[in-house]
């Protein structure tokens, strides 16, 4: 787990977020509130979809109406508000799925891999504590390999 995390407020702006992501070298930074509580987290997957197509909601047609087949429209509405956004709070993933200090690495990763997150918040009492990520847990699988003397080799 990182505890220095860098945070940032709903308002920041992508280009910000972007330069923070770069600069630091993480793949995901929390948003949080006036009051350190966290309110969303924006990921590398949540500033990429800006250059992805756009995915049009599937729809019947019927004379001249049209039925948006369930939950299409809220997705595409979803999708737009992310390609279009201006700042964290337009792009961000919220609620931010986040763990509390403690968890057990087995139930951190597979969050990770089932829910397809990255990096995932730690909260305590409401407040961001630190965070974890992917490469936290391959740097702890080698140190867990280096202190067992095993390499992995036949």
């Amino acid at each position: 787990m990182t505890r220095e995390v860098i945070a940032i407020a709903p308002g920041t702006a992508v280009g910000q977020i972007a330069r923070l992501l770069q600069e630091h070298d993480v793949s995901g930074v929390p948003v949080v509130a006036s009051t350190g509580e966290l309110v969303g987290i924006v990921t590398e997957s949540d500033l990429i979809v800006r250059n992805a197509r756009l995915h049009l909601p599937s729809f019947i047609q019927i004379l001249d109406a049209r039925i948006y087949l369930p939950g299409e429209r809220k997705h595409y509405e979803d999708e737009l508000r992310r390609m279009l956004g201006t700042t964290a709070k337009d792009v961000m993933s919220s609620p931010a799925k986040h763990v509390a200090p403690g968890t057990a690495i087995e139930d951190l990763a597979t969050m990770m891999v089932e829910e397809r997150i990255n990096p995932v918040p730690v909260v305590e009492n409401g407040v961001v504590v630190g965070i974890v990520s992917r490469s936290d847990l391959v740097r702890l699988m080698v140190r867990e390999e280096e202190q067992s003397g095993v390499d992995g080799d036949a």
